[in-house]
């Protein structure tokens, strides 16, 4: 004997609005507790200091040597004679300052002898704050 019939099963379904009821309270729980948080922030009074300026670049001279060994000091071209004499126009041209930087612009084909003489030009006046100009190799 069959008492249940010959009903067939159903498919179970989910049913998807109390899922979307639930988000929603939790979207508002998570919008409200949110909104306070910023009364909850600490009030904090930093403290005050007096602090020097930042210190100004130190002063560039801009030395060229050409491969003839010809000398250009700051866009001014200078006759060498002697080290002595190419250390006082480095002196001039850092007005005094001694943290002054030297930059080097040494073409390719000059001789070493012409870059060790600014290099000991800026020594004897005292610019020991020296650097070489590059550039990068065409590929």
């Amino acid at each position: 004997m069959n008492l249940r019939g010959s009903r067939g099963r159903d498919e179970p379904e989910i049913n998807f609005i109390p899922l979307i009821d639930v988000l929603l309270v939790i979207l508002i729980f998570l919008m409200v507790t949110t909104t306070y948080q910023r009364v909850a922030e600490l009030q904090i009074t930093l403290p005050e200091a007096d602090a020097d300026q930042m210190r100004q670049r130190p002063k560039e001279i801009n030395v060229g040597v050409d491969a003839q060994g010809h000398y250009v000091i700051d866009k001014t071209v200078f006759q060498f004679t002697t080290v002595a004499a190419l250390g006082d126009a480095l002196s001039k041209a850092s007005g005094g300052a001694k943290d002054a930087v030297v930059i080097i612009n040494a073409d390719a084909n000059a001789t070493h002898q012409s870059v060790i003489n600014v290099m000991e030009a800026a020594r004897e006046v005292g610019l020991i704050h020296i650097t070489f100009a590059t550039q990068k190799t065409k590929k």
